[in-house]
């Protein structure tokens, strides 16, 4: 009967807000506008005492949606940082045992979305009982005359053309599905990114905030209703005397339209005001980068053969060639031992040495840094500093920071030790500051759960696991902090680390490690990504047409040769140039133009458009695969008015024609005449 009331309460939770723009089904959009307060009321129809709220866990072996209501429950309306939020506290304390659950809740008027994030506490001088199921969300959202539930989602990266390729789940009575991260990384082989939209039109975006195991669950009971339940995989532990600690948190975006994408695009603009780091008040701008002509001669690799010398001639190089990057960007094998290839060492299997090799640097790094900055560019380095291989400089001087794990070549550093943490923010400070590091990189080449898995205590699994992320948050919070022009590029084997909550501090500059700059998987990876996320970049080593514009995105870092003699300056000054006018347009609304269940075949056209509504302008971005048989397809935009109209620009004939925004909706032919092509058109509303 509990579970069943429960289920009944939360069923509300979409038809509560959209109550009114329900009913006049011909307004629905304008009273959607016009309802901003709505999410303040569902905040209080969610959180208060007399309600069981949409989270759950299990305390001493009983359900939360048992007891919750018995606890002593609290609300705070605290000062938001942000004038277009409001900021709350909630929470509920056992009265007899004094743990205490509070849930910290943040709610946006403008884009009707709500974020949350739980803590528990341990008031007492004496353990805590047993916590463990703990969902962050437990919720079951009706869609009223709805006929069909559909998820939107997309793989998380496994190093394959299918990275971040969009899926669709639509649900049977009865139908479940489970999505779970590999590895202990968030988007490793799952993406926790989501778009719930029913057939009635409305629904709701969903994102999991957590940089380790989290879980998923949709399951579809009855019709009109899909249960989701989100939160950590791994946790059954009891607390220590006055402990604390966090758990994942969750964001819903409530959408309604015709077209999902309504939801898709509040959702990035959501992000981009209010998720993303911000610099001087604006978000952060993620940079197009030159590398130092990556990938050194065998037996080198990556960056172990580079000098200081040579980086300081190559910079003055792409100056004189008028290819001159925002960023220089600088990868592994800067550092002692990864050079020395007589031995068998390279980049990988040298970190924990986190000095700067001496002999090919012997002024350190602040001598690139300087020449950086002369030109007028900035500075990047690479960093990993979980990952320690045993035996290293860290491994040897601190293994009282360390975490092993029964097989493993490298040690895990403790980011959940506090005296690590500490001793870390300040070693990575002070080494950015002293070598005038502007931007900061941090990869993650190691699968972790098993390290937190054999370092629990018993009977507290878990606790590694969220103590590491804690420290995590805490770091990257740091660095940000200290250098508030500074950005944070997270990699982990490439994007194994996105998630709502990374995506706060930092951005993938580097999404995958998938073949790279194989333009078919990158151009897929763009498509899939771009549902969800504005801020992503990747690599391209070629300047032909098709390759490049596989690449398009908010940054990019150009691997490019310019030592080569086949390396052609004109086609790399034009690439970088093209790239710089698309770029300021992915921060605004995408539309996907095709459509198939697989996008990484050769078989097909995959075209996508940014439009920018503030005036009326945007790209058209298609690429014709290898094997697609047709020459020609149309394409339908959104965005557009109907009664302006619009100059189109060839941007490889010049060609320019003028149409009308209804011919554009209705739809509009594109043309490749050979395979493998492509065709990048900007439109314009003419005034």
């Amino acid at each position: 009967m509990i579970r069943l009331q429960h289920y009944w309460r939360v069923s509300l939770l979409l038809y509560g807000l959209f109550c009114l723009p329900i009913l006049m089904k011909g307004q629905s959009n304008m009273m959607f506008q016009k309802s901003a307060i709505e999410i303040n009321k569902w905040v209080d129809q969610q959180f208060n005492a007399k309600t069981i709220p949409p989270f759950s866990f299990q305390y001493n072996g009983q359900a939360s949606q048992a007891f919750i209501k018995k606890w002593k429950f609290e609300k705070k309306e605290l000062q938001s940082s942000n004038p277009d939020s409001k900021a709350y506290e909630f929470s509920w304390t056992d009265p007899k045992t004094k743990l205490k659950v509070r849930c910290a809740v943040d709610a946006y008027p403008k884009y009707q979305a709500v974020e949350w994030v739980l803590h528990f506490d341990n008031l007492t001088n004496t353990n805590s009982g047993q916590i463990k199921t703990v969902e962050t969300i437990d919720a079951a959202f009706q869609f009223k005359n709805s006929n069909t539930i559909d998820l939107h989602y997309a793989d998380g990266t496994h190093v394959s053309k299918a990275d971040f390729n969009p899926r669709v789940k639509t649900f049977k009575i009865g139908e479940s599905l489970q999505i779970i991260p590999e590895s202990g990384r968030s988007s490793d082989n799952a993406f926790p990114f989501f778009n719930i939209a029913s057939s009635s039109h409305e629904g709701v975006i969903a994102a999991v905030g957590w940089t380790g195991t989290w879980q998923a669950n949709f399951s579809h009971a009855q019709q009109e209703e899909l249960q989701f339940k989100s939160g950590l995989k791994y946790l059954d532990a009891y607390l220590k005397p006055q402990e604390s600690i966090r758990t994942a948190s969750i964001c819903l975006l409530f959408w309604q339209g015709e077209d999902r994408m309504v939801g898709h695009n509040n959702f990035r603009r959501f992000m981009l005001e209010h998720q993303t780091h911000q610099i001087n008040g604006k978000p952060a701008e993620y940079p197009m980068s030159n590398s130092f002509n990556y990938g050194d001669p065998f037996p080198c690799n990556e960056y172990t053969c580079l000098t200081g010398d040579y980086a300081i001639a190559l910079i003055n190089r792409y100056k004189q060639f008028n290819l001159l990057p925002e960023v220089f960007w600088l990868d592994a094998g800067w550092y002692t031992g990864s050079a020395d290839v007589a031995n068998n060492k390279n980049w990988a299997n040298t970190v924990g040495n986190w000095e700067i090799d001496s002999v090919r640097f012997p002024g350190g790094l602040k001598p690139i840094s300087e020449a950086a900055h002369r030109v007028g560019s900035k500075f990047m380095v690479w960093f990993e500093p979980e990952r320690v291989i045993k035996g290293t400089k860290w491994s040897v001087e601190h293994p009282e920071f360390m975490l092993d794990a029964k097989g493993a070549d490298a040690h895990l550093f403790n980011l959940g030790n506090p005296e690590a943490l500490k001793w870390l923010c300040q070693y990575i400070g002070d080494f950015m500051e002293e070598n005038g590091i502007d931007y900061y990189r941090q990869d993650f080449n190691m699968s972790v759960d098993n390290f937190w898995e054999q370092n629990d205590e018993a009977g507290r699994r878990g606790i590694q696991e969220i103590r590491h992320i804690e420290g995590l948050y805490a770091f990257w919070d740091y660095l940000l902090e200290r250098f508030p022009e500074a950005i944070v590029d997270n990699c982990a084997s490439g994007g194994r680390r996105i998630d709502f909550e990374t995506m706060k501090r930092s951005a993938p500059m580097w999404r995958t490690d998938y073949h790279y700059g194989e333009p078919i998987g990158y151009q897929t990876h763009t498509y899939g990504l771009n549902f969800f996320l504005n801020q992503t970049g990747t690599g391209v080593e070629k300047s032909d047409k098709f390759t490049f514009r596989s690449s398009l995105g908010t940054s990019v870092v150009f691997n490019w040769k310019i030592t080569d003699k086949s390396a052609n300056i004109i086609d790399m000054q034009n690439c970088m140039n093209e790239f710089k006018e698309v770029r300021p347009y992915f921060y605004e609304d995408y539309y996907p133009l095709t459509a198939h269940p697989d996008m990484t075949i050769d078989q097909i056209w995959l075209g996508y458009q940014l439009n920018k509504p503030s005036d009326d302008s945007g790209f058209i971005v298609a690429f014709r695969r290898d094997k697609a048989a047709d020459k020609s397809i149309q394409v339908k935009l959104s965005g557009i008015k109907p009664n302006k109209q619009y100059k189109i620009k060839n941007y490889d004939t010049q060609e320019e024609q003028v149409k009308s925004g209804q011919e554009l909706i209705d739809g509009y032919t594109l043309t490749l005449e050979q395979p493998r092509s492509s065709i990048l058109l900007k439109y314009a509303a003419v005034q």
